[in-house]
Order: C-alpha cells, then sequence, then structure tokens
C-alpha cells in the first residue's frame, strides 16, 4: 500500500486543515483537543474540505465521530487502543476504515502488527524519531537507524516518521525508509503556518520526484 503523500501535516482545527489542503499536502490528519460539543463539525469540516481538494483526512482518536461522518482513515495511539471499547474494531474493519498506529518501542510495534488481522492497518507511526517538544514523552529520540529495522519489520504496511522533524530531517527519513512524515509544531505552531507548508511541501515534493 502506498500513502497518498510523503507530506503528513497533523492539524490541530478544520481550518488548519483547510490550511493545509491548500498548501498541496493530500495525506492531512485531524487532532482536534477541542470541547466533546464541538467534534462532529470538526470532523465533517475536516473531511469536507479534503474530498473538495482531493486529499484524505485522518482523524486522530475520535473514532465514533469518524464512522458517524463517513471518514475513511483514523489514527489511534497506544492509549486510544487501551480505551476502545468492545466491537470497535470490527465496526471500524466493517466500514472499510484504514486505521494508522502510534508506536514508540518494539513491544508496541508488535501489537500493531497483530491487529492487522482484525482492522485494516493504514499505516505504523514511529517516533519521536528526533526530540520533540510538543508533548512529555518517556521515550528517548528513536533515530533514523530504528526507522531502517521498522521499515524491514513491517514488509508491506506503510511508516510514517514523526517527532522532532525539519524539512531536511524529514528528507532524511524518507531517505532511511520512510513512507511519510508527520509533524506538528514545525507547521502550525510557527508564526506564518501557511509560509511553514508551503516550505515543507517544495522539500520533500524534491525528495519524492528525485530519481
Amino acid at each position: 500500500m502506498r500513502l497518498p503523500d510523503v507530506f503528513y501535516p497533523v492539524a490541530g482545527t478544520a481550518r488548519e486543515v483547510a490550511l493545509a489542503a491548500a498548501s498541496g499536502a493530500r495525506f492531512i490528519q485531524l487532532r482536534f483537543k477541542g470541547p466533546a460539543i464541538e467534534r462532529p463539525q470538526q470532523v465533517r469540516e475536516s473531511l469536507d474540505c479534503c474530498r473538495a481538494t482531493g486529499a484524505v483526512c485522518v482523524v486522530n482518536d475520535h473514532w465514533h465521530v469518524a464512522l458517524e461522518a463517513g471518514a475513511e482513515w483514523v489514527h489511534l495511539g497506544q492509549e486510544d487502543l487501551d480505551g476502545l471499547p468492545k466491537g470497535a474494531l470490527e465496526a471500524m474493519k466493517t466500514a472499510g476504515v484504514k486505521l494508522g498506529i502510534s508506536t514508540h518501542d518494539r513491544t508496541e510495534l508488535r501489537r500493531a502488527l497483530a491487529l492487522g488481522g482484525e482492522v485494516q492497518l493504514g499505516y505504523v507511526a514511529l517516533g519521536p524519531v528526533f526530540a520533540t517538544t510538543l508533548k512529555v514523552m518517556r521515550w528517548h529520540p528513536q533515530g533514523l537507524s530504528r526507522l531502517g529495522r521498522w521499515r524491514r519489520r513491517l514488509g508491506n504496511v506503510p511508516l510514517v516518521a514523526i517527532g522532532g522533524l525539519t524539512p531536511g530531517r524529514a528528507v532524511a527519513c524518507l531517505e532511511a525508509g520512510a513512507d511519510s512524515c508527520a509533524a506538528v509544531s514545525a507547521l502550525f505552531r510557527q508564526p506564518d503556518p501557511a509560509a511553514a507548508l508551503a516550505a515543507w511541501r517544495r522539500s520533500l515534493s524534491m525528495q519524492a520526484h528525485s530519481p
């Protein structure tokens, strides 16, 4: 399986999703952490925007809202997986949802791969590849060498790199075996997110089209 884009912006709101889509990104995650009452609208607006621009929207965490809105992709972290009610994975599989899963160590990788029999595994994310300021994590930076090892173990399952990336580091991740590179702070916490998105788009597009 190939992912829709080597560039994977992780947006916090539907407005940021629209900004990423306008930059040319074709694989965008909505990671909305606002009030629960706003989730359905945020998800619907993000999906509508991506459908209109030919992009793919991945809904982080809120799988039940994603299913109700007709999303085709969902991303879950390890804690999200722990909190899934019985039947959730079966519901996602029945709906044809592709599931992305965060991993940080070998145990979590094994867990993600084991879920491949219960749901359609869209990709596995490894992070943090480099030190990140987004949130406090108990894992040390994974480094490029582990990306290469993950790539070999995943077989046909796509690999997403995340954590502490810059455009230059993202190119190195692609060279090490990642299929796509995700970023949060380096895009939407910058003074000019549109300019940051454009810079990433140019850098990764050149890498994707290099011989």
